[in-house]
Protein backbone atom coordinates (compact mmCIF):
# COMPACT_ATOMS: atom_id res chain seq x y z
CA UNK A 1 0.00 0.00 0.00
CA UNK A 2 1.34 3.53 -0.61
CA UNK A 3 0.32 6.24 1.86
CA UNK A 4 1.28 9.88 0.92
CA UNK A 5 3.13 10.74 4.01
CA UNK A 6 3.81 14.70 2.67
CA UNK A 7 0.92 17.12 2.45
CA UNK A 8 2.08 17.45 -1.14
CA UNK A 9 -0.10 15.81 -4.34
CA UNK A 10 -0.06 16.91 -7.59
CA UNK A 11 -3.09 19.10 -8.80
CA UNK A 12 -3.18 19.52 -12.24
CA UNK A 13 -5.87 22.56 -13.28
CA UNK A 14 -6.91 21.70 -15.25
CA UNK A 15 -7.16 17.87 -16.83
CA UNK A 16 -8.68 15.44 -18.08
CA UNK A 17 -9.10 11.40 -17.07
CA UNK A 18 -5.54 11.71 -15.47
CA UNK A 19 -4.89 8.28 -13.23
CA UNK A 20 -5.36 9.69 -9.63
CA UNK A 21 -3.22 6.66 -8.83
CA UNK A 22 -0.42 7.94 -10.20
CA UNK A 23 -1.25 11.41 -8.06
CA UNK A 24 1.52 11.56 -5.92
CA UNK A 25 4.01 13.42 -6.54
CA UNK A 26 5.61 16.35 -4.38
CA UNK A 27 6.01 18.91 -7.36
CA UNK A 28 2.39 20.99 -6.48
CA UNK A 29 1.31 21.86 -2.92
CA UNK A 30 -2.25 20.58 -2.24
CA UNK A 31 -4.64 23.23 -2.84
CA UNK A 32 -5.51 24.87 0.12
CA UNK A 33 -8.28 27.55 -1.41
CA UNK A 34 -11.78 27.53 1.01
CA UNK A 35 -14.38 27.34 0.01
CA UNK A 36 -16.61 30.27 -1.88
CA UNK A 37 -18.35 32.77 0.69
CA UNK A 38 -20.87 33.97 -1.54
CA UNK A 39 -23.25 30.30 -1.11
CA UNK A 40 -23.45 28.19 2.39
CA UNK A 41 -23.81 30.29 5.20
CA UNK A 42 -26.80 29.03 5.93
CA UNK A 43 -27.57 25.71 6.31
CA UNK A 44 -29.08 24.53 2.99
CA UNK A 45 -33.32 23.84 3.11
CA UNK A 46 -34.35 21.57 0.32
CA UNK A 47 -34.49 17.77 -0.76
CA UNK A 48 -32.62 14.96 -2.51
CA UNK A 49 -33.83 12.08 -4.63
CA UNK A 50 -31.65 9.01 -2.58
CA UNK A 51 -33.81 8.24 0.19
CA UNK A 52 -37.51 8.65 -1.99
CA UNK A 53 -36.20 6.80 -5.06
CA UNK A 54 -32.29 5.69 -4.65
CA UNK A 55 -31.33 4.89 -8.39
CA UNK A 56 -34.78 4.60 -9.70
CA UNK A 57 -34.31 8.78 -10.99
CA UNK A 58 -35.43 10.04 -14.25
CA UNK A 59 -36.28 14.06 -14.54
CA UNK A 60 -40.12 13.59 -13.85
CA UNK A 61 -39.29 12.98 -10.52
CA UNK A 62 -36.84 15.87 -9.58
CA UNK A 63 -39.52 18.12 -11.49
CA UNK A 64 -42.04 16.57 -9.77
CA UNK A 65 -40.28 17.34 -6.36
CA UNK A 66 -39.77 21.50 -7.67
CA UNK A 67 -43.05 21.68 -8.68
CA UNK A 68 -44.67 20.47 -5.06
CA UNK A 69 -41.88 23.03 -3.57
CA UNK A 70 -44.02 25.55 -5.14
CA UNK A 71 -47.50 23.94 -4.66
CA UNK A 72 -47.33 22.58 -0.75
CA UNK A 73 -45.57 25.89 0.36
CA UNK A 74 -42.18 24.45 0.93
CA UNK A 75 -40.78 27.42 -1.31
CA UNK A 76 -42.25 30.06 0.47
CA UNK A 77 -41.24 28.13 3.65
CA UNK A 78 -37.48 28.74 2.68
CA UNK A 79 -36.45 25.54 0.72
CA UNK A 80 -34.55 25.93 -2.17
CA UNK A 81 -32.13 22.94 -3.13
CA UNK A 82 -33.70 20.72 -5.22
CA UNK A 83 -30.66 17.79 -5.56
CA UNK A 84 -30.06 14.54 -7.41
CA UNK A 85 -28.16 12.03 -5.81
CA UNK A 86 -26.55 8.84 -6.92
CA UNK A 87 -27.30 7.13 -10.69
CA UNK A 88 -27.80 9.90 -12.93
CA UNK A 89 -24.94 9.79 -15.39
CA UNK A 90 -24.35 6.83 -18.14
CA UNK A 91 -22.21 3.70 -16.05
CA UNK A 92 -20.46 2.71 -19.19
CA UNK A 93 -17.71 6.29 -18.53
CA UNK A 94 -16.99 9.49 -19.83
CA UNK A 95 -17.25 11.19 -22.77
CA UNK A 96 -13.72 10.17 -25.18
CA UNK A 97 -13.71 13.17 -26.74
CA UNK A 98 -14.57 15.69 -23.69
CA UNK A 99 -13.98 13.88 -20.76
CA UNK A 100 -16.94 14.78 -18.92
CA UNK A 101 -19.61 12.41 -17.33
CA UNK A 102 -22.78 12.07 -19.45
CA UNK A 103 -25.97 12.38 -18.16
CA UNK A 104 -28.18 9.09 -18.90
CA UNK A 105 -30.32 9.84 -21.61
CA UNK A 106 -33.36 7.72 -20.77
CA UNK A 107 -33.38 9.37 -17.43
CA UNK A 108 -32.91 12.90 -18.54
CA UNK A 109 -33.19 12.87 -22.04
CA UNK A 110 -32.91 16.88 -21.93
CA UNK A 111 -29.66 16.95 -19.55
CA UNK A 112 -29.03 17.77 -16.53
CA UNK A 113 -28.42 21.45 -18.10
CA UNK A 114 -32.14 21.62 -19.50
CA UNK A 115 -33.81 20.20 -15.85
CA UNK A 116 -31.27 22.95 -14.63
CA UNK A 117 -33.41 25.57 -16.67
CA UNK A 118 -36.88 24.07 -15.75
CA UNK A 119 -35.84 24.57 -11.51
CA UNK A 120 -34.30 27.71 -12.06
CA UNK A 121 -37.76 28.71 -13.77
CA UNK A 122 -39.08 28.12 -10.72
CA UNK A 123 -36.83 30.35 -8.88
CA UNK A 124 -35.01 27.01 -6.94
CA UNK A 125 -31.85 25.67 -7.11
CA UNK A 126 -30.75 22.35 -8.49
CA UNK A 127 -27.87 19.95 -7.05
CA UNK A 128 -25.83 16.97 -8.09
CA UNK A 129 -24.16 14.07 -6.57
CA UNK A 130 -20.14 13.15 -7.63
CA UNK A 131 -17.71 11.10 -5.67
CA UNK A 132 -13.89 11.88 -4.53
CA UNK A 133 -13.55 8.41 -5.31
CA UNK A 134 -12.73 6.31 -8.99
CA UNK A 135 -16.88 5.39 -8.67
CA UNK A 136 -19.37 6.38 -7.35
CA UNK A 137 -21.24 4.29 -4.25
CA UNK A 138 -23.39 2.84 -7.22
CA UNK A 139 -20.44 2.12 -9.39
CA UNK A 140 -21.04 5.60 -11.80
CA UNK A 141 -18.05 7.62 -12.36
CA UNK A 142 -16.52 9.44 -9.78
CA UNK A 143 -14.37 12.45 -10.00
CA UNK A 144 -11.12 11.91 -8.20
CA UNK A 145 -8.67 12.42 -10.73
CA UNK A 146 -11.10 14.72 -13.07
CA UNK A 147 -11.86 17.29 -10.52
CA UNK A 148 -11.42 20.15 -12.74
CA UNK A 149 -13.39 18.83 -15.89
CA UNK A 150 -16.43 17.77 -13.63
CA UNK A 151 -16.39 21.12 -11.44
CA UNK A 152 -16.61 23.08 -15.03
CA UNK A 153 -19.18 20.65 -16.02
CA UNK A 154 -21.77 21.49 -13.58
CA UNK A 155 -20.98 24.65 -12.78
CA UNK A 156 -21.79 25.13 -17.18
CA UNK A 157 -24.99 22.97 -16.50
CA UNK A 158 -26.43 25.10 -13.98
CA UNK A 159 -25.00 23.27 -10.79
CA UNK A 160 -26.08 24.92 -7.37
CA UNK A 161 -25.16 22.47 -4.93
CA UNK A 162 -22.42 19.51 -5.26
CA UNK A 163 -22.76 15.80 -3.17
CA UNK A 164 -19.11 14.53 -2.86
CA UNK A 165 -19.44 11.14 -1.10
CA UNK A 166 -16.61 8.54 0.06
CA UNK A 167 -16.91 5.33 -2.23
CA UNK A 168 -14.41 3.99 -4.63
CA UNK A 169 -11.09 5.38 -2.95
CA UNK A 170 -7.84 3.86 -4.58
CA UNK A 171 -5.37 2.20 -1.78
CA UNK A 172 -2.86 4.91 -1.70
CA UNK A 173 -5.34 7.48 -1.14
CA UNK A 174 -6.65 5.56 2.28
CA UNK A 175 -5.30 6.87 5.10
CA UNK A 176 -2.53 6.09 7.91
CA UNK A 177 -3.69 5.19 11.21
CA UNK A 178 -2.81 8.96 11.98
CA UNK A 179 -2.05 11.98 9.38
CA UNK A 180 0.86 14.01 9.00
CA UNK A 181 1.51 16.11 12.21
CA UNK A 182 -1.46 14.26 13.50
CA UNK A 183 -3.14 17.54 11.38
CA UNK A 184 -6.26 15.72 9.43
CA UNK A 185 -6.69 18.75 7.38
CA UNK A 186 -3.50 17.11 5.42
CA UNK A 187 -4.73 13.51 5.69
CA UNK A 188 -5.25 11.86 2.41
CA UNK A 189 -9.41 12.23 2.85
CA UNK A 190 -8.95 16.08 3.01
CA UNK A 191 -6.59 16.74 -0.06
CA UNK A 192 -8.90 14.48 -1.69
CA UNK A 193 -11.79 17.28 -1.25
CA UNK A 194 -9.83 20.20 -0.74
CA UNK A 195 -8.99 19.32 -4.76
CA UNK A 196 -12.75 19.79 -5.68
CA UNK A 197 -12.82 22.48 -3.66
CA UNK A 198 -10.19 24.32 -5.51
CA UNK A 199 -12.01 23.47 -8.67
CA UNK A 200 -14.92 24.63 -7.73
CA UNK A 201 -13.09 27.73 -7.03
CA UNK A 202 -12.09 28.09 -10.29
CA UNK A 203 -15.49 28.64 -11.49
CA UNK A 204 -17.70 31.47 -11.63
CA UNK A 205 -20.61 29.71 -9.89
CA UNK A 206 -20.72 29.55 -6.81
CA UNK A 207 -21.87 26.08 -5.57
CA UNK A 208 -22.65 25.17 -2.19
CA UNK A 209 -20.54 22.41 -1.22
CA UNK A 210 -21.16 19.44 0.71
CA UNK A 211 -18.78 16.99 2.54
CA UNK A 212 -20.57 13.08 2.39
CA UNK A 213 -17.33 11.74 4.15
CA UNK A 214 -19.59 9.70 6.80
CA UNK A 215 -17.77 11.51 10.13
CA UNK A 216 -14.38 9.97 9.19
CA UNK A 217 -11.04 11.56 9.38
CA UNK A 218 -12.06 13.78 12.24
CA UNK A 219 -13.89 15.88 9.19
CA UNK A 220 -15.78 18.20 11.91
CA UNK A 221 -12.14 19.82 12.68
CA UNK A 222 -11.02 20.44 9.00
CA UNK A 223 -14.26 20.58 7.32
CA UNK A 224 -14.99 24.58 7.16
CA UNK A 225 -12.06 25.24 5.39
CA UNK A 226 -12.72 22.66 2.24
CA UNK A 227 -16.74 23.10 2.45
CA UNK A 228 -20.02 24.33 3.80
CA UNK A 229 -21.04 21.05 5.67
CA UNK A 230 -20.05 17.62 6.28
CA UNK A 231 -21.79 14.02 6.99
CA UNK A 232 -20.65 13.19 10.90
CA UNK A 233 -21.97 9.22 10.46
CA UNK A 234 -23.04 6.76 7.68
CA UNK A 235 -26.46 7.32 6.25
CA UNK A 236 -29.69 7.59 7.60
CA UNK A 237 -32.64 5.31 8.45
CA UNK A 238 -35.60 5.41 9.69
CA UNK A 239 -35.34 4.93 12.93
CA UNK A 240 -35.55 6.29 16.28
CA UNK A 241 -32.02 4.71 16.97
CA UNK A 242 -30.31 6.25 14.43
CA UNK A 243 -31.86 10.10 15.84
CA UNK A 244 -30.93 8.83 18.72
CA UNK A 245 -27.47 7.78 17.87
CA UNK A 246 -26.86 11.03 15.42
CA UNK A 247 -28.18 13.43 18.45
CA UNK A 248 -24.84 12.22 20.74
CA UNK A 249 -22.28 12.17 17.84
CA UNK A 250 -23.25 16.08 16.84
CA UNK A 251 -23.48 16.73 20.44
CA UNK A 252 -19.71 16.23 20.91
CA UNK A 253 -18.75 18.28 18.57
CA UNK A 254 -21.15 21.67 18.75
CA UNK A 255 -18.25 23.68 18.16
CA UNK A 256 -17.61 23.45 14.63
CA UNK A 257 -21.23 24.93 13.75
CA UNK A 258 -21.56 28.04 12.79
CA UNK A 259 -21.88 29.83 9.32
CA UNK A 260 -20.65 28.61 6.67
CA UNK A 261 -19.81 25.62 8.90
CA UNK A 262 -22.46 22.83 9.12
CA UNK A 263 -22.46 19.74 11.01
CA UNK A 264 -24.47 17.31 8.28
CA UNK A 265 -26.65 14.62 10.18
CA UNK A 266 -27.65 13.38 6.62
CA UNK A 267 -31.10 13.78 4.59
CA UNK A 268 -34.72 13.80 6.09
CA UNK A 269 -36.83 10.56 6.53
CA UNK A 270 -39.74 12.50 7.52
CA UNK A 271 -42.60 10.51 5.89
CA UNK A 272 -40.40 7.08 5.13
CA UNK A 273 -40.72 3.78 7.40
CA UNK A 274 -42.61 3.55 10.79
CA UNK A 275 -41.46 7.08 13.18
CA UNK A 276 -43.83 8.08 15.05
CA UNK A 277 -45.16 11.71 14.39
CA UNK A 278 -43.41 12.43 17.86
CA UNK A 279 -40.58 10.69 16.61
CA UNK A 280 -40.73 12.99 13.11
CA UNK A 281 -41.07 16.28 15.28
CA UNK A 282 -37.80 14.75 16.97
CA UNK A 283 -36.81 14.32 13.69
CA UNK A 284 -36.91 17.73 12.57
CA UNK A 285 -36.42 19.71 15.44
CA UNK A 286 -32.67 18.26 16.33
CA UNK A 287 -31.84 19.10 13.28
CA UNK A 288 -32.90 22.55 13.37
CA UNK A 289 -31.59 22.86 16.77
CA UNK A 290 -28.65 21.65 15.78
CA UNK A 291 -28.47 23.90 12.56
CA UNK A 292 -27.84 20.89 10.46
CA UNK A 293 -28.67 21.14 6.20
CA UNK A 294 -32.53 19.95 6.08
CA UNK A 295 -32.97 18.20 2.81
CA UNK A 296 -36.22 16.23 2.67
CA UNK A 297 -35.98 12.86 1.70
CA UNK A 298 -39.52 11.09 0.55
CA UNK A 299 -42.25 11.59 -1.81
CA UNK A 300 -43.24 14.89 -1.10
CA UNK A 301 -46.78 14.08 -2.26
CA UNK A 302 -47.12 11.60 -0.27
CA UNK A 303 -46.38 13.96 3.15
CA UNK A 304 -49.40 14.25 5.37
CA UNK A 305 -51.07 17.42 6.43
CA UNK A 306 -49.36 16.56 10.11
CA UNK A 307 -45.87 15.88 8.56
CA UNK A 308 -46.29 19.46 6.53
CA UNK A 309 -46.60 21.44 9.49
CA UNK A 310 -43.74 19.63 10.82
CA UNK A 311 -41.53 20.17 7.97
CA UNK A 312 -42.82 24.12 7.18
CA UNK A 313 -42.76 25.17 11.26
CA UNK A 314 -42.16 29.00 10.62
CA UNK A 315 -40.85 29.17 14.19
CA UNK A 316 -38.47 26.52 14.21
CA UNK A 317 -37.15 27.46 10.83
CA UNK A 318 -36.22 30.95 12.03
CA UNK A 319 -34.16 29.49 14.27
CA UNK A 320 -32.32 27.07 12.03
CA UNK A 321 -32.08 30.41 9.17
CA UNK A 322 -30.90 32.38 11.91
CA UNK A 323 -28.96 35.27 10.10
CA UNK A 324 -27.76 37.28 13.26
CA UNK A 325 -26.68 33.57 15.54
CA UNK A 326 -25.27 31.11 13.55
CA UNK A 327 -24.27 28.92 16.49
CA UNK A 328 -26.60 25.90 17.53
CA UNK A 329 -28.53 25.09 20.38
CA UNK A 330 -26.33 23.07 22.97
CA UNK A 331 -26.74 21.15 26.21
CA UNK A 332 -27.57 22.21 29.46
CA UNK A 333 -28.45 20.95 32.51
CA UNK A 334 -32.57 22.03 33.82
CA UNK A 335 -32.14 21.64 37.35
CA UNK A 336 -29.38 21.79 40.36
CA UNK A 337 -30.25 17.72 40.74
CA UNK A 338 -31.21 16.76 37.43
CA UNK A 339 -29.49 13.59 36.00
CA UNK A 340 -27.43 12.51 33.69
CA UNK A 341 -28.73 11.57 30.62
CA UNK A 342 -27.03 9.11 28.04
CA UNK A 343 -28.59 11.14 25.62
CA UNK A 344 -28.65 14.96 26.07
CA UNK A 345 -32.26 15.90 26.40
CA UNK A 346 -32.26 19.63 27.53
CA UNK A 347 -30.92 22.19 24.92
CA UNK A 348 -30.38 26.16 24.64
CA UNK A 349 -29.86 28.35 22.06
CA UNK A 350 -29.78 32.05 21.19
CA UNK A 351 -31.25 33.93 18.31
CA UNK A 352 -32.00 37.10 16.67
CA UNK A 353 -35.21 37.14 19.26
CA UNK A 354 -33.75 35.69 21.94
CA UNK A 355 -33.51 32.48 24.48
CA UNK A 356 -35.33 29.09 23.11
CA UNK A 357 -35.24 25.86 24.91
CA UNK A 358 -35.50 22.32 23.29
CA UNK A 359 -36.50 19.41 25.59
CA UNK A 360 -36.18 15.97 24.16
CA UNK A 361 -38.07 13.02 25.76
CA UNK A 362 -35.90 10.01 24.64
CA UNK A 363 -38.20 7.61 26.78
CA UNK A 364 -40.44 4.97 25.59
CA UNK A 365 -43.22 6.62 27.50
CA UNK A 366 -44.79 10.01 28.68
CA UNK A 367 -42.44 11.58 31.01
CA UNK A 368 -43.18 15.14 32.91
CA UNK A 369 -40.01 17.47 32.39
CA UNK A 370 -38.97 20.52 34.05
CA UNK A 371 -36.02 22.99 33.89
CA UNK A 372 -34.91 26.15 35.65
CA UNK A 373 -35.05 29.62 34.53
CA UNK A 374 -32.00 30.44 36.31
CA UNK A 375 -30.23 26.71 34.85
CA UNK A 376 -31.15 28.52 30.95
CA UNK A 377 -27.80 29.80 30.15
CA UNK A 378 -28.09 33.41 28.60
CA UNK A 379 -31.70 34.01 29.62
CA UNK A 380 -32.22 37.88 30.65
CA UNK A 381 -32.29 38.71 34.29
CA UNK A 382 -29.90 35.17 35.13
CA UNK A 383 -33.10 33.64 35.77
CA UNK A 384 -34.76 35.60 38.49
CA UNK A 385 -37.94 36.64 38.56
CA UNK A 386 -40.61 35.55 35.84
CA UNK A 387 -41.04 34.38 32.46
CA UNK A 388 -43.17 34.11 29.72
CA UNK A 389 -42.83 30.58 28.12
CA UNK A 390 -43.95 30.39 23.78
CA UNK A 391 -44.40 27.29 22.18
CA UNK A 392 -42.78 27.31 18.98
CA UNK A 393 -44.90 24.43 17.50
CA UNK A 394 -48.27 26.03 18.21
CA UNK A 395 -47.21 29.08 17.68
CA UNK A 396 -48.97 30.25 21.31
CA UNK A 397 -47.99 31.67 24.32
CA UNK A 398 -48.64 28.94 27.14
CA UNK A 399 -48.46 31.36 30.23
CA UNK A 400 -46.01 33.09 32.89
CA UNK A 401 -43.95 31.35 34.93
CA UNK A 402 -41.95 31.91 37.71
CA UNK A 403 -38.78 29.92 39.07
CA UNK A 404 -39.21 27.06 36.89
CA UNK A 405 -41.74 25.35 33.84
CA UNK A 406 -42.93 22.10 34.34
CA UNK A 407 -44.70 20.09 31.74
CA UNK A 408 -45.71 16.88 30.02
CA UNK A 409 -43.77 15.26 27.08
CA UNK A 410 -45.05 12.63 25.04
CA UNK A 411 -42.26 8.91 24.45
CA UNK A 412 -40.24 10.18 21.53
CA UNK A 413 -41.39 13.98 21.69
CA UNK A 414 -39.38 17.24 21.46
CA UNK A 415 -40.63 20.30 22.83
CA UNK A 416 -39.35 23.45 21.56
CA UNK A 417 -40.21 26.76 23.70
CA UNK A 418 -39.27 30.47 23.20
CA UNK A 419 -38.75 31.97 27.00
CA UNK A 420 -38.66 35.61 27.21
CA UNK A 421 -38.83 37.64 30.44
CA UNK A 422 -41.59 39.52 31.90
Amino acid sequence: MLLLTSIFVTVLLPYVNSDPSTSTSTAVPAPTVGPTKEVGKLPALGWNTWNAYACSIDESKVLAAANQFVSLGLKDAGYEYVNIDDCWSVMSGRDNTTGRIVPDPTKFPDGISGLASKIHDLGLKIGIYSDAGTKTCAGYPGSLGNEAIDAKTFTEWGIDYLKYDNCNVPANWSDAATPPDDDWYNSNSAIRYRRMTAALDAQSRPVQFNLCIWGTANVWDWGARVGHSWRMSGDASASWSYIVSIINTNAQHLDSINFWSHNDMDMMEIGNGDLTIEEQRTHFATWVLFKSPILLGTDLGKLSDDQLTIIKNKELLEFHQDPVVGTPAAPFTPTPSAPTTSTPEYFVGRSLKGTHVFVVNTAANTTMKTFNFANVKGLARGGRGSFKVHDMWTGKDIGKFTGNYTFSLAAHDTAAFFVSPL
